[in-house]
């Protein structure tokens, strides 16, 4: 169930008779998501434990970080990085949730600073949907974008990743590095909900 609530899939699954699977309830979860993409951080980079995670953009609304940040909290060793304008900053249920789980976190608006520091970029688009205000949304429009001088900074090994669709924050000259992994990540969505549905089904 994709829905534009909060909350909409567990309401849904308190009175539905079989299994409710959400696939995104509006700015608040996006499990199936957050699935592949720890799929890909294994495949990519051979482990979960120990990942430094930068993740960018519009963390207030992106559903898909608020899933993998839960997800990534119950692995050793985590440490997160949250690069984001004030207006769209990580939620702060979220940092407490981390606090009470004792993984740390630096929350940044530099994103030159991070791009060193980390394993995986985590890359999101700023949601024009989610804003009422016109002038706010130009305000925080494009103030992050991955380039040839991002990858510069990046670690040789690190993985770039997008939840896609993505609409300026990442350059297409980027498409061809090796570390961006989003077409990949993409793909790996196919089969980790082949494998959901398999488990619900079977």
């Amino acid at each position: 169930l994709r829905h534009n609530e909060e909350g909409a899939a567990r309401r849904a699954a308190a009175v539905s008779t079989v299994p409710v699977v959400n696939a995104g309830d509006g700015p608040g979860q996006h499990p199936t998501q957050a699935l592949l993409d720890l799929y890909t951080i294994r495949e990519e980079l051979g482990r979960i434990d120990g990942v430094r995670v930068a993740m960018v953009g519009d963390l207030a609304n992106g559903r898909t970080v608020r899933s993998l940040t839960y997800l990534l909290s119950k692995f050793k060793d985590i440490k997160l990085w949250f690069v984001a304008p004030p207006q769209v900053a990580m939620r702060d249920d979220l940092k407490a949730h981390l606090d009470e789980h004792h993984v740390p976190w630096v929350e940044t608006q530099d994103l030159e600073s991070v791009l060193p520091e980390v394993d995986v970029v985590y890359q999101t688009r700023i949601q024009k949907e989610r804003f009422t205000d016109p002038e706010a949304y130009q305000a925080v429009k494009g103030v992050y974008r991955i380039d040839k001088g991002s990858l510069e900074l990046m670690r040789k090994y690190a993985v770039l990743m997008h939840p896609l669709p993505r609409v300026d924050e990442i350059a297409p000259e980027v498409d061809a590095d090796p570390r961006a992994a989003y077409f990949r990540q993409a793909r790996n969505g196919l089969q980790i909900r082949m494998a959901l549905l398999d488990r619900l089904l079977s």
